[in-house]
């Protein structure tokens, strides 16, 4: 029995999909089972969104990280509530009234605050006064005991639940029915015993959270789940602090939570991501201790062994210049595979016809310097033309040959290009949100929204539109 428990105060991210991917699949690995429980008790400084209940959904399906169970912590405070009536019962926590400053001072001492001494009966007059508004925000906190010279002072008799104003601070789902919320590691210690976790895989920035909760589990007479602890994840050219995603979003700087600059699963899949590149990439870093690097670079070659047999190829002009082509008689058709290796997937047609001796077609203006340094160049399956002049505006040439061979002998280089009228309007949103406009093979149309292909000598990209131009977010070259 495992879980995944993320907050919903934003969608998952790159960060998220160890502790995801783990959790399910080594639930599945021994029949057992996989769930997903939602820590939304902090309505003050991680607000939950309603939107992101959703959309944490929506992630973990296409992640394919389907759930047996789910739970909502702000749907069970009740059940937190119990614990700790019977926790101040039998005088395990105690209500504490002192000043943040004042018990820092004395913990870090290895000495108790005045409230440690309270009997059960005062704590629970003072738990019934914290209930009922009794008490305002950092006036009162449950404290569990634990061990006050334990060589970590954040170990020792550790919060497991404060005052949070519900006027102020009203809660997305339940509004402000709830004076006292649990913090994380009250809450999730409890869950994790009543839910009957036995496997717990997380960060290893948990592992002083274990030692926390261990001391709980000893006050309910509890054994504590096997926890596997992971190194954490060093990235090059990757954001993945959600803080600084979530204030981006919430200021405008992007645009929403999967704009392609960030890394949300969200922005992935927008991009062309697949599932097996995320899971490959969890295998790879494993559940092991030792820190770990990741780069864009890493994801891309993986995501590129993915996606590179099943992408349907394109021919995409960004930045087009005319070209025109003298000598040129009657009609021609080139027919370019979908996929160079797989022949039984077909062709697309693309056909040029010479009106008085010359044909048009377009180049990317990105291929005019090659053009220009070379005397015979080879129109990707059409035929091979000399050039006799290139500038920025205009390329001009002469028909030389057909034959594929020719080209080859004279080591022309391979140009891609559109016919004049057998191409849509494109729009490529780059992964810095750029946009680059340009021409794609009116092919290109069969393709369902969504699909991911290839625009050949440009990159992978997913299709985001079709309608009233082609809409293609880029993934990686």
């Amino acid at each position: 029995m495992t879980r995944f428990a993320p907050n919903p105060d934003f969608v998952l991210h790159l960060g998220s999909v160890r502790a995801s991917i783990l959790s399910h699949d080594y639930a599945r690995m021994y029949n057992g089972s996989f769930i997903v429980r939602y820590e939304d008790t902090d309505p003050r400084l991680k607000k939950s969104v309603l939107e992101y209940y959703d959309l944490i959904r929506e992630d973990l399906k296409w992640l394919e990280c389907q759930w047996d169970e789910e739970y909502i912590q702000s749907d069970r405070i009740s059940i937190y509530y119990e614990h700790v009536a019977k926790l101040l019962a039998q005088g395990s926590v105690y209500i504490c009234t002192c000043s943040p400053e004042n018990f820092r001072s004395r913990v870090t001492r290895g000495q108790a605050c005045p409230c440690r001494g309270k009997t059960p009966v005062e704590n629970l007059s003072d738990w019934e006064k914290m209930l009922t508004g009794g008490y305002q925000e950092g006036e009162a906190v449950v404290r569990i005991k634990t061990d006050l010279a334990h060589p970590n002072p954040a170990v020792r008799d550790w919060p497991a639940l404060r005052v949070i104003d519900p006027q102020k601070h009203p809660h997305p789902r339940v509004g402000s029915k709830y004076w006292v919320w649990p913090l994380y590691n009250f809450s999730a210690a409890i869950d994790d015993h009543l839910m009957n976790i036995s496997h717990i895989i997380r960060g290893k920035e948990h592992q002083t959270n274990e030692l926390r909760q261990s001391y709980l589990y000893q006050h309910l007479g509890w054994s504590y789940p096997e926890a596997i602890h992971y190194g954490r994840l060093r990235t090059v050219g990757i954001k993945l602090s959600k803080s600084e995603m979530v204030r981006e979003v919430e200021e405008g700087l992007v645009d929403g939570y999967a704009d392609p600059r960030l890394a949300t699963l969200a922005a992935l899949r927008r991009r062309g991501y697949v599932p097996s590149t995320l899971r490959k990439l969890v295998y790879e870093l494993g559940p092991r201790p030792v820190d770990a690097s990741l780069s864009w670079e890493n994801i891309n070659a993986l995501n590129r062994k993915e996606i590179d047999s099943a992408a349907h190829r394109y021919n995409a002009i960004l930045d087009p210049v005319p070209l025109e082509v003298s000598n040129v008689d009657g009609s021609f058709e080139a027919h370019l595979p979908l996929h160079p290796s797989q022949p039984a997937l077909g062709n697309r047609t693309l056909k040029v016809q010479a009106k008085d001796g010359t044909a048009r077609l377009l180049l990317s203006r990105s291929d005019i310097e090659l053009v220009s340094k070379s005397k015979v160049v080879r129109l990707m399956e059409l035929f091979n033309v000399e050039v006799e002049s290139a500038s920025e505006n205009m390329v001009r040439a002469r028909f030389h040959s057909q034959d594929y061979m020719k080209a080859r002998e004279l080591k022309s280089p391979l140009i891609q290009w559109l016919p004049v009228d057998q191409h849509m309007p494109t729009r490529v949103v780059m992964p810095d949100a750029s946009k680059t406009t340009g021409l794609v093979e009116e092919a290109i149309l069969a393709e369902p929204g969504g699909a991911i292909v290839q625009m050949v000598r440009v990159g992978f990209g997913r299709i985001e539109s079709k309608d009233p131009e082609v809409v293609i977010y880029f993934a990686h070259r």
